[in-house]
C-alpha cells in the first residue's frame, strides 16, 4: 500500500491525527482508535501533561511500574523503584537485595562527578599561536562571559571547573576542540553545559576576529562546527560493592568454595570476551535503565556513556569485577552515569515524584548509588544463576504469565499452571501443550476458531 505525505501534522489537533494515522495506516479501524483512546488518562490535566511530555502523542505507553525491596545501601533500607517490561530483572534484584542483606549489604562511593562538554571547530593557522592566544586571552573571557549562565549553578557548589584547548589536527585536519569540565551539582546538566558551550563558541570568535595577531585568512578559516555536551563521562564515576567472608556465600548443595571459583570465572570470562561481555552488561543494564526510567532521568545517555567506557581500553569488556583476598569475596561495579533530580520531568511526572519520594528525596550523587547498587544487584543475580541452576529455570519461570497471557487463558487455568510448573522447566512448547490438553484440542489454531 502506497501512503501519502502530509503536511501540518504537528499543528492537527489530537483527534485530527489520530483519524489521519488511521486512516492511512490502520484501514480505518475502529479498534486501532480504541486502544490509542483507552490509555488515556481520566484525570485531564495530567492528560495534558502527558502530552506535553513530547511531540505528536496521540496516547500514554504503559510499562510496568514496580519495587524491589529490601535494599540496605550505605546502612539505610531502600525500596527501589524500577520500570522494566522484562518480567525476570525486579524478581532478580530483589533477590540479590535479600541475599545481601545478611552480609552487609551493599556499599556506594562516589569516584568523581565531573560532567563534559565541548566546541568542536575548524582553525587553518598557527596552532602555537592558537594555543598562546586561548590561554592568555580567551580563556578568562570564557568564564566572565558566561558568569550570568553560571551565576545559579555558583550558588549551589557547581559551575564551570576547567577549560582548555585540545589540538585534534592529528584526527582530522585543522580540528580543534574547547574541552570544558563542569559540575551540575543535582541537575543532569544538559541545558546548561550546552548554555555555556554555545557562549564560549561566541566568546572565541569574537575574541580572533578582533585579535591583531591573527592574519584576515587566519581568522576566516575559523568555523564553529558544533557546541554539545558529551554523553561520555568517564570521570563522573560511581562504585557499588559488596563484600563478604568467603564461607558466607555457601548455599544448599552448592560449597562457597565451588561457588567462588564459577563465579569468578564467570566474571573473568566477561572482562576478554566481547561476545560475553556485551550480554553480561546487558544484564547490569537491565538494573540501572529500570530506575533511570522510573527516575526520569534519560537512560539513552545512561546506555551510552556505560557501554563507552567498558571499551575505553580498546576492547569491549565487564563493568563488573571480583576478587577474594584474605578470606574476603569483593564484587564491585565502577559505573559511569550522569543523573539529575532536580529539573526535566523529575519535578513534572507524577509517578517520577512518587519514585523519588520512595527514595528518600535523594540528591543526584545519592540517586547514582542507589542506580549502580540496582545494576550491582541484577547482575550479581544473573551470575549467581548462571553457575549454579542456570538463567532459564528461573526466567522462563516469571516468562510463564506472558505465555499464558498470549493463550488467554483464565484465572483458575493460570493458577494451575503456577501449581504444575512448581517442580518442572518452564518452557513455551511444554506450555502451549499443556494448555491445548486441559482445554481439550489439539492446537491453538484450534483455540482461535472457538
Amino acid at each position: 500500500m502506497t501512503h501519502t505525505p502530509v503536511e501540518g501534522f504537528s499543528k492537527m489537533s489530537k483527534e485530527g491525527k489520530i483519524e489521519w494515522l488511521v486512516n492511512e495506516y490502520l484501514g480505518g479501524s475502529e479498534k486501532a482508535i480504541q486502544t490509542l483512546k483507552q490509555y488515556w488518562n481520566e484525570d485531564s490535566e495530567i492528560q495534558r501533561l502527558h502530552d506535553e511530555f513530547s511531540e505528536n502523542t496521540l496516547s500514554n505507553y504503559y510499562m510496568p511500574f514496580g519495587f524491589a525491596p529490601n535494599f540496605l545501601i550505605d546502612g539505610e533500607m531502600h525500596c527501589i523503584p524500577m520500570a522494566i517490561e522484562e518480567s525476570s530483572v525486579v524478581a532478580a534484584a530483589s533477590k540479590a537485595a535479600k541475599f545481601w542483606i545478611d552480609r552487609g549489604g551493599f556499599k556506594t562511593q562516589i569516584l568523581s562527578k565531573v560532567k563534559l562538554g565541548h566546541v568542536h571547530f575548524m582553525f587553518q593557522g598557527d596552532k602555537d599561536k592558537l594555543e598562546r592566544f586561548f590561554i592568555e586571552t580567551v580563556l578568562a573571557k570564557l568564564f566572565i562571559d558566561t558568569d550570568a549562565i553560571t551565576k545559579n549553578m555558583q550558588t549551589r557548589g557547581g559551575g564551570i571547573l576547567n577549560l582548555k584547548l585540545v589540538d585534534k589536527t592529528e584526527d582530522i585536519t585543522n580540528y580543534f576542540q574547547i574541552h570544558a569540565e563542569f559540575d551540575t551539582v543535582d541537575s543532569m546538566g544538559a541545558n546548561f553545559i550546552n548554555s555555556c558551550l554555545e557562549q564560549f563558541a561566541q566568546t572565541l570568535k569574537r575574541e580572533v576576529y578582533e585579535s591583531e595577531i591573527f592574519t584576515s585568512e587566519e581568522k576566516d578559516s575559523l568555523q564553529i562546527v558544533m557546541c554539545i555536551l558529551s554523553n561520555y563521562t568517564p570521570d563522573c564515576i560511581v562504585r557499588a560493592e559488596v563484600s563478604c567472608p568467603v564461607k558466607d556465600l555457601a548455599e544448599g548443595n552448592v560449597s562457597s568454595e565451588e561457588f567462588i571459583e564459577k563465579f569468578t570465572r564467570a566474571v573473568r570470562i566477561a572482562e576478554v570476551e566481547p561476545y560475553r561481555a556485551a550480554t553480561h552488561n546487558k544484564g547490569i543494564m537491565n538494573g540501572v535503565d529500570a530506575v533511570v526510567i522510573a527516575t526520569g532521568n534519560d537512560f539513552r545517555a545512561v546506555e551510552a556513556c556505560a557501554h563507552a567506557y567498558a571499551s575505553r581500553n580498546g576492547k569491549y569488556s565487564s563493568l563488573t569485577h571480583c576478587e577474594v583476598k584474605d578470606g574476603v569475596f569483593r564484587f564491585w561495579l565502577d559505573l559511569p552515569i550522569s543523573l539529575g533530580t532536580v529539573g526535566g520531568l523529575t519535578s513534572l511526572h507524577p509517578l517520577v515524584k512518587l519514585a523519588l519520594q520512595v527514595l528518600g528525596c535523594p540528591n543526584a550523587e545519592r540517586l547514582m548509588g542507589i542506580v549502580a547498587v540496582a545494576g550491582l544487584a541484577q547482575n550479581f543475580a544473573a551470575l549467581r544463576s548462571l553457575v549454579t541452576t542456570g538463567i532459564q529455570q528461573g526466567h522462563m519461570k516469571m516468562h510463564l504469565m506472558n505465555i499464558l497471557n498470549q493463550l488467554e487463558a483464565t484465572e483458575e487455568e493460570r493458577n494451575y499452571f503456577v501449581n504444575y510448573f512448581k517442580d518442572k522447566t518452564v518452557s513455551h512448547h511444554g506450555v502451549v501443550a499443556e494448555f491445548c490438553k486441559i482445554r481439550g484440542v489439539k492446537t491453538v489454531e484450534e483455540l482461535k476458531k472457538d
